[in-house]
């Protein structure tokens, strides 16, 4: 039997245990309060490593663990998070040699994988489809947005801010850069651009007949099909799927009419669109797995 722990790092933590690529037992959360959702912004990194360390251990139990699979947001290579616009404190950090340290001193003495948080809800939606061997794309959408791709390949893959517009207005991403789609559809975004309404408020308008904010809502469905229609005409079509604290803002049909003015090559219009329930336990499950594919590269 393979056993790892897979740990989810967003606006809060998860973690769980895995036996043989199935959640066994009860998950653990920090912080413990769902509604507190900026307890992980600005938060030190010895501390940041320790809480992290700690609900690892938790869900450890008895006997040994083969991986441990940590997701956490922005680019991750080698161990290293070499940056991460939504959570800048842990930028440049060497964070598998950095939780490695403190487990050790813990007892544990797994190996520890580092992975990028779209990348691993993709690898949870391929394991738990059985489609390991296949192409799965996933977007998620929340305070930023990501882009997961399994199986894994070499590359930086920030889906979230590739350029859907060249419009020199378009300043609102975190990283600083014009026209990225993480700039129009992110929650940090939408709240700099409206700041007289939440983004639940600007959708919720928009269904209304707001002409302000149904316009924007049209724009975030371009600019998410213009991002998606890029990758198809960069890898090929296939079944992408949108997940993510805020996948209901997502309107499918009106994702589609966006993306069916953009394809138009016969060979690519093979594709599909489907929304996941914002689910840990997928992220979960694609940490671990993940860990414990890297054992074996």
């Amino acid at each position: 039997m393979t056993t790892a722990i897979g740990v989810v790092v967003t606006e809060h933590i998860v973690a769980g245990r895995l036996e043989d690529m199935r959640l066994a037992g009860e998950t653990v959360r920090y912080p413990q309060n769902i509604d507190e959702v900026d307890a992980l912004n600005g938060l030190p990194v010895g501390e940041f490593v320790e809480i992290l360390a700690g609900e690892i251990v938790s869900v450890i139990g008895k006997g040994d663990v083969d991986a441990i699979g940590v997701a956490v947001p922005g680019i991750t290579r080698h161990g290293v998070v070499e940056d991460s616009p939504n959570l800048t404190q842990i930028k440049g950090m060497h964070l598998a040699e950095e939780l490695t340290r403190v487990l050790v001193g813990k007892g544990i003495n797994a190996p520890v994988h580092i992975a990028n948080d779209a990348d691993a809800i993709a690898a949870g939606v391929a394991a738990t489809r059985g489609q390991l061997n296949k192409l799965t794309r996933v977007w998620t959408i929340g305070n930023g947005i990501g882009y997961g791709r399994w199986p894994y390949v070499e590359g930086v893959w920030e889906g979230g801010h590739i350029t859907v517009t060249l419009d020199p207005k378009e300043r609102f991403c975190g990283c600083g850069g014009v026209g990225h789609l993480e700039g129009i559809m992110g929650y940090r975004a939408m709240r700099m651009r409206f700041l007289d309404l939440e983004p639940e408020e600007v959708f919720a308008q928009a269904k209304k007949g707001d002409a302000r904010c149904r316009e924007f809502v049209d724009l975030w469905h371009s600019a998410l099909a213009a991002a998606t229609a890029s990758f198809i005409h960069l890898a090929g079509p296939g079944r992408f799927y949108f997940t993510g604290h805020n996948v209901g803002f997502l309107d499918i049909p009106m994702l589609r009419r966006h993306l069916e003015t953009m394809v138009k090559m016969s060979p690519l219009l093979s594709y599909s669109l489907e929304i996941l329930p914002n689910d840990d336990a997928t992220a979960l499950l694609g940490a671990g797995v993940s860990a414990i594919r890297a054992l074996a590269s």
